[in-house]
């Protein structure tokens, strides 16, 4: 049995069409049994939600809410083939966690070959740490040399719980991808997506997914609490958690 200590996509009122605050999540997260929250809400493209002065600020955020490692970030969108995203190096360096992801209002599906050659240049880019929500089949993308790719550059991949449900194509697709990140040796986390509290740390779909296809326990950063904070400790050289 997986057991996951952090959250590590999760949505406040801040992204515009989500509905809890920082410190509700932090609350459900605690009462979940989490150690760790990602605060990731959506970044300034995705309509509705906040300005990038959100995100220079972010840090002010305790780094420990309701007793929760809160690990301040965001979820960034992806804007053109050469895997730029929509908030300033300057920012990004900022913050604990930079998840990037392809999303229909910002980046409207132009095509395999260009989605592949997206994430082969997304994987270059070095203030990218993790992946988002790639089984979706409306961004289809050629998966062998992608995955090749993000484990060359250390880029971690997300196995989102809320996609099975409601991105076309993720039931089909997330298996084949992990069995790829097993294969080339990527790196995964498991996350809910959460855009209200009660969702926080409903992993369910992913792990059933990944216990299906026997996917290796030491290659889930968030599935031990001292692999991810070693993770995060080596990006942002951060040491004191709780």
């Amino acid at each position: 049995m997986i057991h996951i200590v952090a959250d590590t996509h999760t949505h406040s009122v801040a992204s515009g069409h989500a509905y809890g605050t920082i410190t509700e999540n932090c609350r459900a997260a605690a009462e979940k049994g989490l150690k760790f929250l990602a605060v990731t809400d959506h970044t300034p493209l995705m309509p509705g939600t906040t300005h990038p002065f959100y995100f220079d600020n972010l840090m002010t955020v305790p780094p420990v809410l309701c007793g929760i490692n809160v690990i301040r970030g965001c979820e960034a969108n992806i804007i053109n083939i050469a895997g730029e995203v929509d908030l300033p190096p300057r920012i990004l360096r900022k913050l604990e966690l930079v998840i990037a992801s392809m999303h229909a209002p910002i980046f409207p599906p132009p095509g395999r070959e260009t989605v592949t050659q997206t994430y082969l240049n997304l994987a270059q880019n070095p203030d990218v740490d993790v992946i988002g929500h790639c089984g979706d089949s409306r961004f289809d993308f050629d998966h062998e040399p992608v995955l090749r790719a993000f484990a060359e550059n250390g880029k971690v991949v997300e196995i989102n719980a809320h996609s099975f449900d409601a991105r076309p194509g993720s039931r089909e697709n997330c298996p084949k991808i992990a069995r790829l990140c097993a294969e080339y040796g990527v790196n995964i986390v498991v996350s809910t997506d959460a855009h209200f509290y009660t969702d926080i740390g409903n992993f369910k779909n992913s792990l059933d997914c990944l216990e299906q296809i026997g996917f290796p326990e030491e290659l889930i950063l968030n599935a031990d609490e001292e692999r991810f904070k070693a993770f995060i400790t080596s990006k942002t050289g951060r040491t004191e958690y709780v």
